[in-house]
């Protein structure tokens, strides 16, 4: 294992898993959304049913899973000292639970009702987590990008919580703001400096320690965090300087380093040490596929305003980095989690180290690529019925099959970590 691992200030091996057994499940619940819904959901962001499948994917399954990984990555890879993590993470992820299914039953049916009583539990649930996992990471004696990358991601965090209240309350109470403004905003708060500088911060660590890379070189780790905090805040100036130059000056250099981002990491795989490919692996480079997709295909709609200003372009772009870049990298990531857990728990119940399983056998590998390739076939499905409409209902059952399938593969890891544990326990007896 890496030498810089703190095992000893690793949380209860329930509390990630609480997060992490939640987050697929949201996923289903869009997957089903969208299967009812049909067509209607994918002709528009702005329709209730787009709504309602952004905010459990974004909310429920993203945010579920970033929470439930940061407890767990703090203490461990950067060494700080988060408070009493079971009493936050029991106290947490029921409020953000209840908080996202209110407010995506409120975008869904037009309910002002459901919106308001969802941001008192986002801004007391999301609140203490900021401040208590804010805290560990400014008191720890480490250094390094992926120590900062994270600070700055928990500061995003909290101006996406912020934003994402007062449009709630706007919708609620017909508060006189730009909605449309407002919420490019907010997406740009929670996609890129919270959730895109999360995932390149932690990538830092756990790409050249799981995939047996290289390290990102440190020119690039150095600038990319900043510069795409600063794109974001310069993005967030349109809210007063609603210019169509100034969109495409901010635009242009967040697709690059967009790109350069994933051109990056996707060479490190490809150079790295071990040729061999495993799901986990496969998922971070469809992950970075779908992130130069991305990028291409939202300079194109800025080069070329009559395909950008196509009411589909925009969800094209959704499905994209929600879907394809997102659901992608954190599913690998909880492939890789979930087993390591696993491993750290039961060697530290003091058994002789052979008597504890490989981290190979907490989760099939077959599982694992079964559930890949069903992924995939909804990310395309998903984005070919963007297009196709006919297609939305099959897309749906596709994506909530291959969330329902992540799902049991962790609840899976879950009972053989109880077993494992179980048989430990009766060696140490013995011994």
């Amino acid at each position: 294992m890496h030498a810089s691992l703190s095992f000893d200030q690793a949380p209860p091996i329930s509390v990630p898993y609480r997060f992490f057994i939640a987050a697929p499940w949201f996923g289903v619940m869009a997957g089903l959304l969208l299967a009812l819904s049909g067509d209607a959901a994918l002709a528009s962001r702005w329709t209730p049913e787009a709504l309602a499948l952004t905010h459990l994917v974004g909310v429920g399954f993203m945010l579920q899973a970033m929470c439930g990984a940061l407890f767990q990555f703090i203490p461990v890879a950067v060494g700080g000292n988060v408070w009493s993590p079971k009493l936050v993470a029991n106290t947490v992820q029921p409020m953000l639970l209840l908080a996202t299914l209110l407010l995506v039953a409120g975008l869904l049916f037009s309910r002002p009702v459901l919106l308001s009583f969802a941001v008192p539990l986002f801004l007391l649930s999301l609140g203490g987590f900021v401040v208590v996992v804010a805290l560990a990471l400014w008191q720890t004696p480490a250094t390094g990008m992926t120590l900062w990358s994270m600070r700055m991601a928990i500061g995003a965090l909290a101006v996406t919580v912020l934003l994402g209240s007062l449009l709630a309350e706007a919708l609620a109470h017909g508060l006189a703001l730009p909605i449309i403004d407002l919420t490019n905003v907010h997406l740009a708060w929670g996609l890129g400096a919270w959730a895109l500088m999360l995932l390149a911060g932690v990538s830092y660590h756990v790409v050249p320690m799981f995939q047996l890379t290289r390290p990102y070189p440190l020119w690039f780790t150095h600038w990319f965090g900043p510069v795409l905090l600063l794109l974001v805040i310069a993005w967030s100036s349109r809210l007063l300087l609603d210019e169509a130059w100034w969109t495409l000056a901010i635009a242009l250099p967040l697709l690059t380093i967009l790109s350069v981002y994933a051109g990056m990491t996707l060479w490190l795989q490809y150079t790295r040490r071990r040729k061999v490919h495993d799901a986990t692996s496969i998922y971070f480079r469809v992950a970075m596929l779908a992130m130069l997709a991305f990028a291409v295909s939202g300079a194109v709609f800025l080069s070329y305003p009559e395909f950008g200003n196509d009411p589909r372009a925009t969800v094209w772009l959704g499905v994209l980095a929600f879907a394809g870049v997102f659901v992608s990298a954190i599913t690998g990531m909880m492939y890789k989690i979930a087993p390591f857990l696993n491993w750290l728990h039961l060697q530290r119940l003091g058994a002789p180290m052979n008597a504890v399983p490989n981290m190979k056998k907490m989760i099939p590998a077959e599982a694992m690529t079964g559930q890949l390739r069903l992924h995939v076939l909804a990310v395309l499905l998903l984005l070919a019925a963007v297009w196709q409409p006919g297609l939305a209902r099959l897309a749906g059952i596709a994506f909530a099959a291959s969330c329902a399938w992540l799902g049991w593969n962790l609840i899976g890891a879950a009972r053989r970590y109880r077993s494992f544990r179980d048989q430990i326990r009766e060696v140490v007896l013995r011994c």
